[in-house]
C-alpha cells in the first residue's frame, strides 16, 4: 500500500485501509474502489490522507502490532464509554477492560514489530482515533520497558481514557472550580475514573499527570522529576506525539512522523523523561509503512519493511520503469528493494508530499 494525500487520489484507485466511524462502524471496507462521490465525501470528511494499494506492493504484508478487529473493537467501546460520559451516566469500563485486554495481549505478541499508526482520521473519528494510537504506543513502550500484564493494563486503560476529562464538566467533582485549573480535563478525568472500584488507582493518575513536564513547568499541579508516575510520562510522550501528526488536533501545523520525533527528543529533560523519550524512540516508525521517500541516490521509494533496531532505517522499494530505445516508457519496471539498515551510505534526504 502507499500512503497518499488525498488530492493525490484518483477514481479507480483501491481503498487498502477501512475508515471507521467513531462508533466503530466501518465506513469505507479495504478493498473498495473509490469514485469520484466517495474521494468527494471523503473531502467534506475532512480526510487529508488515504492508503491505497499499489500493483508493485501487492506481496508486502504489513505487519501490525494490533489486528484491525481489535482496533476496530476498541473504538466501538471506548465510544460506549464516552456516551456514559457525556450523558452523565456512571462510566461502565467493562467494555475497555476487555478491548485493552486484547490490545495487551496481541502487543506481548508481536513485540517485535515497530507501531505504525495508520488509520484515517476523520471529522467524526478523530478523538477515537487519537486515544487509541496513544493506548497502543503507550502499551509498546510498555513492553519494552519490562511492564508485566497487569502494569500493563493499567497503563493501556489510562492511555486510552486519558482524555476522558474533556468531555465533561462535572461540578459536583470535588475538585470543580469555576476558571480555576482544579476543573482542568486532567482534574475531571482523574475523579471521572477514581470512582471505579474495578479499576486500579494507577489508572486514573495517568489523565490526571499527563501534562506535567518533568521539569516542573506542566499542569495541573507543577509536578516535577519522580513525582510524576512513570505511566504518566510514557503517555505525555505519546499523547504530544499524536498530536504533531494529527490534522485535528491544537497544534499549529501537522508534521511528518520523523519531524515529530525529532521534537519529541528535543523536549527530553524538559517536558519528557529522557529514560522514556529513548524507549519511545525505539518503539515507533520514524517512516511508516507506505511512505514515499526521497533517497541522497536521487531515487524515489516507498517504505515497505522496517528495522526493530534501527527505526529512522526501514526498508525502500524504488520502482523504476525502463526506457525503450525509442526513448518512450516501456510497460517494464525494474524493482529494487533497499534495506537502509544494511545500505549505511545511502540516506534519507526527503519525503514527498
Amino acid at each position: 500500500m502507499k500512503y497518499v494525500s488525498l488530492e493525490q487520489v484518483e477514481p479507480g484507485d483501491v481503498l487498502a485501509r477501512s475508515i471507521y466511524s467513531s462508533e466503530g462502524l466501518t465506513l469505507l471496507q479495504t478493498g473498495v474502489q473509490l469514485t469520484v462521490g466517495m474521494i468527494n465525501k471523503l473531502r467534506r470528511f475532512g480526510v487529508s490522507m488515504l492508503s491505497i494499494k499499489d500493483p508493485f506492493l501487492d506481496e508486502i504484508k504489513e505487519e501490525e502490532v494490533v489486528t484491525e478487529a481489535t482496533r476496530k473493537d476498541a473504538i466501538r467501546n471506548l465510544s460506549g464509554a464516552i456516551a456514559c460520559v457525556q450523558s452523565g451516566k456512571h462510566l461502565d469500563v467493562r467494555g475497555i477492560q476487555k478491548s485493552v485486554g486484547n490490545i495487551v495481549e496481541e502487543t506481548l505478541r508481536n513485540r517485535r514489530v515497530l507501531l505504525n499508526l495508520g488509520e484515517i482520521r476523520t471529522n467524526d473519528n478523530a478523538l477515537y482515533i487519537h486515544s487509541l494510537n496513544v493506548c497502543m504506543m503507550a502499551t509498546v513502550m510498555g513492553v519494552g520497558l519490562g511492564y508485566n500484564t497487569s502494569q500493563l493494563k493499567e497503563l493501556a486503560i489510562g492511555a486510552i481514557l486519558h482524555d476522558i476529562g474533556k468531555l465533561s464538566v462535572d461540578k459536583e467533582a470535588p475538585a470543580y472550580k469555576k476558571n480555576s485549573m482544579d476543573n482542568h480535563h486532567t482534574w475531571l478525568g482523574f475523579h471521572i475514573l477514581r470512582k471505579k472500584h474495578e479499576m486500579s488507582i494507577v489508572s486514573a493518575h495517568v489523565p490526571l499527570q499527563h501534562h506535567e513536564w518533568v521539569d516542573g513547568s506542566g499542569v495541573p499541579r507543577g509536578l516535577s522529576g519522580d513525582e510524576i508516575h512513570d505511566f504518566a510520562k510514557i503517555v505525555a510522550i505519546c499523547n504530544y506525539y499524536d498530536n504533531l501528526i494529527s490534522p485535528f488536533s491544537d497544534e499549529e501545523d501537522t508534521i511528518a512522523p520523523y519531524e515529530a520525533c525529532e521534537r519529541v527528543m528535543g523536549l527530553a529533560e524538559k517536558r519528557f523523561d529522557h529514560k522514556m523519550v529513548i524507549h519511545f524512540l525505539r518503539s515507533i516508525a520514524f517512516y511508516p509503512t507506505g511512505t514515499s521517500l526521497k533517497l541522497s541516490t536521487g531515487e524515489i521509494g516507498i517504505v515497505i519493511d522496517q528495522n526493530r533496531g534501527l527505526p529512522s532505517r526501514p526498508v525502500v522499494r524504488v520502482i523504476k520503469r525502463e526506457q525503450a530505445a525509442n526513448k518512450r516508457m516501456s510497460d517494464d519496471h525494474e524493482i529494487n528493494d533497499i534495506d537502509l539498515g544494511e545500505e549505511t551510505t545511502i540516506f534519507i534526504t526527503g519525503v514527498m508530499e
